[in-house]
């Protein structure tokens, strides 16, 4: 999902640009009162990947580019720190006005010693302990934008790395600024009505398995690949794609593309002919649910899915997806997609929540209804002009806070800082699609590759937190010391 990422960003970040001075909820939520038609973003696609953070443009934007020196004099300035990436905004620094009051979004590296500049912020996929800004700051805090999972960047999923921030916003409920359902518009997207089950037995005749399998990134931390090569063994698959592929996509233009995100109406009508889809994240954490759980939902698929160990909380009843966490093998799963397949009323009760009243969960309708920010929906802010405005105000609140004990030292202490915990992220070790890691031969690609990066993570965050406490400035002791931890752990491994 990361490659091509930037261009794809930059490129959807320019589509559509609406201002909006105020965000609540999406208006599609709620069961209760009345919910608007889910309607396809403008050229047809369900996403453009990445939707949250592009298809909606800029919000909340007040300033001009090229900003006076006394319109900023006194205002908190927040430093993008991965500015090739988030040039949102037309020049080095721009306004925003946020719950709070103001402040100064900028991507001008040179600020970065400035005392207005109270915040730095990351983005989580090009944080790299090689270009981390030392020796940290005592005023500034370090804010870190992260919606993927643990395969674009290690170093985040340990303690010693999630903790060298003070915010957070993250797929996890548990980050500062919650983002679990990024890739979730709203409820009507889940209503969108399925095709009939005579349609999908006329597509099972012709020869097609009842179950898809479309991805194109291979061998990722989850080893998805391995579990999906046993299953095969008990039932049908169709597997398109770059991974385990033994059908071609059905045109030249579908054919070529680069991962499973990549959409097309033509595409979704094919997808959309299957009863079941295996729905396999790249990676397992709480929280962490992608286009690959909500779009066979969407299409109307039983989705077959392993990833978030917590996506039943977020499911929308008790009675829509298959865990393959479930099963004690890919055997008994397999049996029991074969009688889904062939027994029609226990099959559509996985389908019950597209029906009026069928979205029981009150915990997923308060998290869409809550959120501040939109999934490709023009009326709202996207989540990183939210994340920005997040920032501004705890910035702004730490400023009063700090103001309040400078009169009065003796009765307000000094404020405590705010640091991330683990939980922001909450990703354990990976572990094996299928079987158990002793059984996997140590020449094995995945077993060689993501092992080995997990502990690399680790480390680099454990060299990085001992560079900011040590206050160490000269980057060729940070690298000593990175290496002589790299050392001794590939001794122990």
């Amino acid at each position: 999902m990361a490659a091509g990422r930037t261009g794809v960003m930059l490129a959807a970040l320019g589509v559509l640009i609406v201002c909006v001075a105020n965000g609540s909820g999406p208006v599609a939520e709620g069961e209760t009162s009345g919910e608007v038609e889910w309607v396809e973003p403008w050229d047809g696609a369900v996403f453009r990947p990445p939707s949250a953070l592009g298809a909606v443009g800029v919000a909340h934007r007040t300033g001009s580019p090229h900003l006076g020196r006394q319109e900023t004099a006194d205002l908190p300035v927040l430093l993008w720190w991965s500015p090739g990436l988030f040039p949102h905004f037309s020049g080095d620094s721009e306004r925003i006005e946020c719950a709070r009051g103001a402040c100064v979004a900028s991507r001008d590296r040179r600020k970065r010693g400035n005392t207005q500049t109270r915040a730095l912020l990351f983005y989580g996929t090009d944080f790299r302990a090689s270009d981390a800004p030392l020796p940290r700051l005592a005023h500034q805090s370090w804010a870190l934008l992260h919606e993927e999972s643990p395969l674009n960047n290690f170093l985040l999923s340990h303690g010693p790395g999630i903790r060298l921030f003070n915010l957070t916003a993250t797929f996890s409920r548990h980050s500062d600024y919650p983002l679990p359902l990024q890739w979730l518009p709203g409820t009507s997207y889940l209503r969108r009505a399925a095709l009939p089950l005579q349609e999908r037995a006329e597509w099972r005749r012709r020869g097609y398995a009842p179950l898809l399998y479309l991805q194109s990134h291979c061998d990722v931390p989850a080893d998805r690949d391995r579990y999906v090569r046993e299953l095969m063994r008990y039932i049908p698959v169709d597997s398109y794609g770059k991974c385990l592929q033994n059908r071609e996509l059905p045109t030249a233009r579908f054919q070529d593309t680069a991962t499973a995100t990549t959409e097309d109406p033509e595409l979704l009508a094919f997808l959309s002919r299957y009863k079941f889809h295996l729905a396999l994240e790249n990676a397992i954490c709480n929280d962490y649910m992608t286009e690959k759980l909500w779009r066979p939902m969407h299409l109307g698929a039983v989705p077959v899915y392993r990833g978030s160990p917590s996506v039943r909380d977020w499911m929308p009843n008790n009675h829509s997806i298959i865990l393959i966490d479930d099963f004690e093998s890919p055997q008994k799963l397999a049996e029991f997609i074969d009688f889904l397949d062939k027994n029609d009323e226990e099959y559509m009760k996985y389908l019950a929540y597209k029906q009026p009243g069928g979205i029981t969960n009150q915990f997923l309708l308060d998290s869409l209804k809550q959120r501040e920010w939109g999934v490709n929906d023009p009326l709202l802010p996207n989540y990183l002009n939210g994340f920005e405005c997040f920032v501004c105000d705890h910035e702004l609140t730490r400023l009063d806070a700090g103001k309040a004990h400078a009169d009065s030292p003796g009765d307000i202490p000094v404020p405590e800082p705010h640091i991330a915990q683990p939980a922001h992220m909450d990703c354990p070790m990976p572990k094996p699609g299928f079987g158990n890691l002793e059984e996997i031969p140590e020449n094995d690609s995945w077993k060689e590759m993501w092992l080995q990066d997990y502990w690399q993570g680790l480390d680099q965050g454990e060299a990085l937190t001992a560079m900011i406490h040590n206050n160490e400035t000269q980057k060729s002791k940070f690298w000593d010391y990175l290496h002589e931890i790299f050392m001794k752990r590939n001794q122990n491994l």
